[in-house]
């Protein structure tokens, strides 16, 4: 009995030791799995992470792209003015040169061997030069190239320098005549004519003159009656004028409602960048200079590479988003920008709410996968199943707080594959599709939509990809389109469904394929409505437009012939929707106020009186009284009220310039057009191409040449002579 008593415990102990063993090794896979699990997870963590602050950059990349085009287009439009006004100033040069009077004497002049030379600008008494001083004269008064008033008022006194003015120089480069106030001959100004006198039209670089003020000159030459203009030129016109408000004037928007957007001009100095308009900071034109080489400035990126867009610091160091345009046939360059913390203050709110809320979600998980790690090391195999449960349910936890996030927008979203397989589908999505979220994985989009649906997004979803492959640039491939599905015949209640839908490339990786997330919007009802709106409208017109009708037979459907030559220029122009559409409907109402006007005198064959041909021709300011309170899309109030103005301003209004919009320069034009080509109780129609000559004749003191071209255009080369032929029709023919 005591030899078994004392080999007991030795077996108790052998039998411990060898339960601590197995205990040991039954540890020791369970520690490892749990590191490995670790890994995994801090792994996943990094890549959330990443991924996080990758998405809030591709948004933040998608705004600053769409910022670019704001800015881009508010730049093309600002630089057409300023070419447009080169173009203006070289006109009225082209209008000397080309002047047959002005050649006969200069070539007179230049063949007189007693000319004096020898006194700048001065008259020798001969009838011709003091003609051409007065052509000089008159041209320079009217088309600006003059000292500015305040440089003008001065005491007859006073002897002073010239400012500006327009004159002519011979052959041998020396002055002929000139308009009063005209400066001397400077190297600039003699390089100038002698490139001139060559046949290069010349831009005087933009400079201070002799009264500190900027001035800009333009040179043409001048060639003989029978010369041949590849010839050197017997003179050259030069005109020199003060840059003031008529050029900066055209570097503002119209309507703009941001506080540090701006726009200037800018050229290359050598090792400097001159600003030539005035700054917002109160700098006058070319009083500030910068050093091309200042670390990130805007003018120097602009001048370096011209059309590009950049985030860089502008003249006061302020980081600014900012895009240029190359001025042609000039050293200029045009810089439209705005402050980044303006322009980015929205999305950079939103970005910062969407990175806290991840980096909170980050944080918990990371909190429970540390949890998770910390308990499992030491923890048996149950106990890390268990926790590997926990972790489980917080992930799907996760998980339901995203797709919470998905359900909750009125839009549909999807993520379908290659082959139009669905990967997910939010709530919305499945409500629409008339079945389960989880029933819709693994389904075509053709099971679940239809086929007439599911190919339209396929063929989008396809270029989408192969797009997206070539180019691996995610927005550049991301597209928006509007699909139309059922029967669109165009009216307002056609058996339709539209729908917005963005289709967004997903980058594929080993064990999923490439795909693409769709963002579906129906905005059927918006189409129908403003469908609906729209043939309201053009109902209430058509009313509108047959009352007046009646009561003249001979003007019967002018309004619809006006309206229709109206849409036809403004869509020759390429004007935006919005002012084409209104000059349509501008055109249709303009002879509304002619209600008020007796039949005798609508119907008269006889001459007018003038009292009756006043209330003839502002009948239409009486239609725009009519028209005030009635709300339209665009300004078709103001186009109806003041199509009546002429650009040198002898309209009823006195209307000249920027206050002379385009739509009412458009139907001014077409309602000239279809009064001319219509039959009337007193006369005949004209020819389309009488009418042509009169609207060119009167082209630059009455109508705009840019709507007259585009008219002209129009019936020489899109068949509109043949489309509204019947227009010359008497009434009861059409």
């Amino acid at each position: 009995m005591s030899g078994e008593n004392s080999e007991q415990p030795k077996d108790v102990e052998a039998a411990k030791a060898a339960g601590e063993a197995q205990l040991e090794d039954a540890k020791r896979p369970v520690n490892m799995k749990t590191i490995a699990v670790g890994v995994g997870m801090l792994a996943t963590l990094v890549i959330a992470v990443l991924f996080a602050f990758k998405f809030v950059e591709d948004e933040r990349a998608r705004d600053l792209q769409q910022w670019q085009v704001r800015l881009s287009i508010v730049a093309d439009s600002r630089a057409a003015d300023v070419n447009a006004w080169i173009e203006d100033n070289f006109a009225v040069m082209r209008e000397l040169s080309e002047n047959a009077s002005l050649q006969l004497y200069m070539t007179e002049i230049a063949s007189a061997k007693d000319q004096k030379s020898d006194d700048p600008f001065a008259s020798d008494g001969a009838a011709e030069t003091q003609f051409l001083r007065n052509v000089l004269t008159a041209i320079a008064e009217r088309s600006g190239f003059k000292p500015p008033i305040e440089a003008a008022e001065v005491s007859a006194n006073i002897e002073r320098a010239g400012v500006a003015g327009i004159g002519l120089i011979n052959a041998d480069g020396k002055p002929v005549t000139s308009s009063p106030s005209m400066p001397p001959l400077s190297p600039a100004i003699r390089e100038a004519v002698e490139l001139a006198l060559q046949g290069e039209p010349v831009v005087i670089d933009i400079f201070l003159g002799a009264s500190n003020l900027p001035t800009i000159g333009f040179a043409l030459p001048v060639y003989g009656i029978q010369d041949d203009e590849s010839a050197r030129g017997i003179g050259a016109v030069v005109g020199l004028r003060v840059v003031d408000e008529d050029l900066f004037s055209k570097l503002k928007q119209p309507g703009q409602t941001t506080k540090t957007a701006e726009t200037y001009l800018v050229r290359p100095s050598n090792t400097t960048v001159q600003y030539l308009s005035p700054l917002m900071d109160g700098t006058q034109a070319l009083k500030r200079e910068l050093a091309i080489d200042t670390p990130e400035l805007d003018a120097a990126y602009a001048v370096e590479k011209p059309g590009g867009f950049g985030e860089l610091r502008d003249y006061a160091g302020n980081q600014v988003l900012m895009v240029s345009r190359p001025i042609a046939n000039i050293d200029w360059v045009l810089v439209r920008k705005i402050d980044r913390n303006e322009a980015m203050a929205e999305t950079e709110t939103r970005l910062n709410t969407l990175i806290t809320v991840f980096s909170l979600i980050i944080v918990g998980v990371s909190v429970a996968i540390i949890a998770v790690w910390r308990h499992g090391s030491s923890l048996r195999a149950t106990q890390a199943a268990e926790n590997f449960r926990l972790s489980s349910t917080r992930f799907e936890n996760l998980s339901k707080f995203m797709n919470l996030i998905s359900n909750s927008q009125p839009t549909e979203i999807v993520a379908v594959d290659g082959t139009t397989t669905y990967t997910y589908a939010n709530e919305p999505a499945a409500i629409n599709a008339g079945i389960a979220a989880a029933d819709m994985m693994g389904k075509t989009m053709a099971s679940v939509i239809g086929p007439i649906k599911a190919q339209a997004w396929a063929d989008i979803n396809k270029g989408v990809l192969d797009l997206f492959e070539k180019t691996d640039d995610r927005d550049g491939a991301r597209e928006q389109h509007i699909t139309v599905f059922g029967d669109d015949d165009g009216g307002a209640d056609a058996e339709l469904q539209v729908i917005k839908s963005d289709h967004i490339p997903l980058r594929g990786d080993r064990d999923h394929p490439p795909g693409v997330l769709m963002i579906l919007d129906d905005i059927t009802e918006l189409t129908r409505e403003r469908r609906r709106s729209e043939k309201m409208l053009h109902q209430l017109i058509n009313t509108l437009v047959s009352v007046v009708d009646r009561r003249d037979p001979f003007s019967s459907n002018h309004s619809s012939h006006v309206a229709e030559v109206a849409k036809a220029i403004a869509e020759e122009m390429a004007v935006e929707e919005e002012n084409s559409k209104a000059v349509e409907i501008a055109g249709s109402l303009m002879n509304l106020g002619k209600i008020f006007i007796s039949p005798d005198v609508l119907t008269k064959a006889g001459d007018l009186s003038d009292e009756e041909r006043n209330l003839l021709m502002n009948s239409h300011l009486v239609s725009a009284d009519l028209l005030q309170d009635v709300t339209f899309d665009g300004p078709v109030v103001d186009t109806v009220r003041q199509m009546g103005e002429t650009l040198d301003g002898s309209g009823p209004l006195g209307k000249t310039g920027e206050d002379f919009p385009m739509p009412a320069r458009i139907l001014s034009v077409a309602n000239a057009f279809v009064g001319m080509i219509s039959p009337r109780a007193y006369r005949d129609a004209m020819t389309f191409e009488k009418v042509s000559d009169i609207l060119l004749e009167e082209t630059g003191s009455k109508f705009d040449r840019k709507p007259v071209s585009a008219l002209i255009n129009f019936l020489e080369n899109r068949g509109g002579k043949e489309l509204w032929a019947h227009y010359r029709e008497k009434p009861g023919n059409e």
